[in-house]
């Protein structure tokens, strides 16, 4: 194993190490300071300048900008810094601690994507001292895996500025190109309660639930005429339902009801005027059924995202990797990369298939060919 090998495992072993569960579960949830802050300090040694912003106020929560080089346009390589939640009983080995078998790095956040930094820097070691025309930047986010708030404060306040973006999210190292954006809903139905014994009474918010759910499943057929994209292995827009509540007794009639929903769309559409679409549709059978129905957003929405087939990064990518790019089904935060005015596109070590499992793992034999495919996005973009 050579020396930037070996590196890599001493530093993913560092980081695998420090707890930075992002969650909407507040007995989950933790911040990744201690990990950007580790990041900081080995891209300072390397002589990277590096800045650490706060994106909770207590500063529990942070992104870094780390930078080689200084002018206009150059390279971000991107990635989270989170993990989501796990469930340590159904671990072979302590997910916290890196241990390697059968040519497999197991640890919580090996691929989804921790691992990505040690790689990145082991690429831009061979960069260092050169006088780079662009620069390059390694950019770490805070709660990609919860609310994107990371991302979502970067693309606010503008910054950072390059001509492309590389999110270093697990696709085997074939270029990502496009993905369906997230929505994800509550419906709450407030009617009236009353004794069971007389529906007059009261009026059933779970019988109007059930109106509510037939226009929904008709709803799903006509998002999937009106936006399907044959580049997603799921051509269409997916509305999930998800879960539902209510009611309190089977006496008496029920006051009210949630449903819980997923909608991901297609870059074709919009989620704002989808959801605003929805919501004309719900209030609609509020009226008919004298009701008020509410629809609440669980967490921000994500963009689909779209990079287009003819950009100079696509082209880049896919000459580079061998592969054409591709679409997937879940959700980055490219949209805010492209926000931000650069072209972007996913490719990361790993596979998207062993993230947010037991026992996740990076395959060792990926480690060389992705140093070795990012030095050459670097050379392309800052030399």
């Amino acid at each position: 194993m050579s020396l930037p090998e070996q590196q890599v495992i001493q530093r993913l072993k560092q980081l695998v190490a420090i707890p930075s569960v992002s969650s909407t579960d507040p007995s989950w949830d933790q911040g990744n300071r201690a990990v950007v802050e580790l990041l900081a300090t080995w891209l300072s040694e390397m002589g990277f300048s590096t800045e650490l912003i706060d994106v909770t106020p207590d500063g529990r929560k942070a992104n870094l900008i780390a930078t080689l080089g200084s002018g206009p346009g150059g390279l971000v390589l991107a990635g989270h810094t989170d993990t989501v939640p796990f469930d340590e009983g159904r671990w072979r080995s302590d997910p916290l601690q890196l241990s390697e078998r059968d040519q497999r790095l197991y640890g919580l956040g090996s691929t989804d994507m921790k691992g990505f930094f040690p790689l990145a820097m082991a690429a831009a070691q061979a960069f260092v001292g050169q006088p780079l025309q662009q620069p390059l930047i390694i950019l770490a986010t805070a709660d990609e895996e919860s609310s994107m708030n990371g991302a979502r404060a970067l693309a606010a306040a503008g910054r950072p500025k390059a001509r492309a973006a590389i999110i270093g999210e697990p696709t085997s190292l074939v270029p990502v190109r496009m993905h369906k954006g997230i929505m994800m809903e509550a419906i709450r139905i407030t009617g009236q309660s009353g004794h069971s014994s007389n529906p007059a009474l009261g009026n059933n918010a779970l019988d109007v639930m059930h109106h509510v759910m037939g226009d929904l499943l008709k709803f799903r057929l006509d998002l999937a005429q009106r936006y399907p994209n044959p580049a997603f292995e799921v051509s269409v827009p997916t509305l999930n339902l998800g879960c539902i509540h209510g009611g309190d007794s089977p006496n008496r009639i029920c006051g009210s009801s949630e449903l819980h929903i997923d909608l991901r769309m297609t870059p074709e559409g919009d989620n704002f005027a989808v959801r605003e679409e929805l919501n004309q549709r719900l209030q609609g059978l509020a009226g008919q059924h004298g009701v008020a129905i509410e629809l609440r957003s669980l967490v921000d929405q994500v963009p689909p995202f779209e990079q287009a087939a003819d950009s100079e990064l696509v082209r880049i990518a896919e000459q580079l990797s061998g592969h054409s790019a591709q679409a997937v089904a879940f959700a980055t935060e490219a949209p805010f990369m492209q926000q931000l005015g650069m072209e972007t596109i996913v490719m990361g070590p790993g596979s998207i298939d062993r993230a947010h499992q037991p026992d996740e793992y990076l395959e060792m034999e990926q480690m060389r060919p992705c140093i070795e495919l990012l030095q050459q996005c670097i050379a392309r973009y800052c030399l």
